[in-house]
């Protein structure tokens, strides 16, 4: 490759390379940095001491609000993965190309509208007198709690990701050569056979990535355990809020906000790794 060439590719990825820096890596330096930052006085001085690290990782509400968080993210992306796999599979197999293109057409369109007007929606379909408990009433069932509860925030992770995991399900599915699907019929395999050792092999990329944007979005989300699962007991986003509002502690939010990222990094790369690893002979 000669040298003009080089320099031409390099040139064209020299926006996005600034971009990153600028808002990514200097944020994430920024934000590390300050979690050994001092308040004193309510103002923040530069330092570098672990008192914060030593505060955050000695109380026992942080690891609570982590192990809540990360359970619930990995509920999250379990049961999104397998809802969404029945759509994903009937959209990939069952329907035409035409048909498969207005699906997708639509699932996007929740995505126009705010996230944050949707869980509104969602306060008044699950309050103690609303939609779905007034239906409960007219059989005879009596009013269910679902808001403000572990299963009112699930309803937002769904409401947030869902649409997402069905597309890239679908988009992967799509993608499975049809002639290993008929191969498999020769030999004799069923339907749940061929499924299992031959559609979700050929799809796991889709399938995988799919599961860890729900993760993601899921781990980070504020607004369904706040407005939907009522924030108590905190998750880790919302113990971000209440640790800067206690005497302005953005410090000690920080540490919690790094340990965020890394558990984040630490699932997506794990992911990818399984996603895109050869498979062992």
């Amino acid at each position: 490759m000669s040298h003009s060439s080089t320099t031409y590719k390099y040139t064209w990825r020299l926006p996005l390379l600034i971009w990153q820096a600028a808002f990514f890596v200097v944020p994430l330096i920024f934000l590390v940095v300050m979690s050994f930052w001092l308040v004193k006085n309510y103002r923040m001085q530069p330092d570098f001491v672990l008192k914060n690290w030593d505060k955050m990782f000695s109380r026992g509400y942080f690891w609570d609000a982590y192990w809540l968080t990360l359970g619930r993210a990995t509920l999250a992306a379990i049961i999104v993965s397998l809802i969404a796999f029945p759509a994903s599979f009937a959209l990939a197999f069952k329907v035409s190309d035409t048909t498969r293109r207005w699906a997708i057409f639509f699932l996007i369109i929740p995505f126009f509208t705010s996230y944050l007007v949707r869980v509104y929606a969602w306060q008044v379909i699950l309050a103690e007198q609303g939609v779905i408990n007034a239906l409960l009433d007219t059989v005879g069932i009596g009013s269910v709690t679902m808001l403000n509860s572990g299963f009112g925030a699930m309803i937002g992770y769904l409401t947030l990701t869902l649409p997402l995991v069905v597309i890239l399900q679908t988009f992967s599915l799509a993608a499975v050569d049809r002639n290993l699907i008929e191969a498999a019929w020769n030999l004799g395999c069923g339907r749940a056979r061929t499924i299992l050792s031959v559609i979700v092999p050929s799809a796991k990329i889709g399938l995988i990535l799919g599961a860890v944007f729900c993760f993601i979005l899921s781990f980070g989300d504020f607004v369904a355990p706040y407005y939907l699962g009522g924030s108590k007991p905190p998750t880790l986003s919302i113990l971000i809020i209440d640790t800067t509002k206690s005497g302005q502690q953005w410090p000690r939010a920080a540490v919690v906000a790094v340990c965020m990222i890394v558990t984040l990094f630490t699932v997506a790369f794990a992911a990818i790794a399984l996603a895109y690893g050869r498979p062992k002979k």
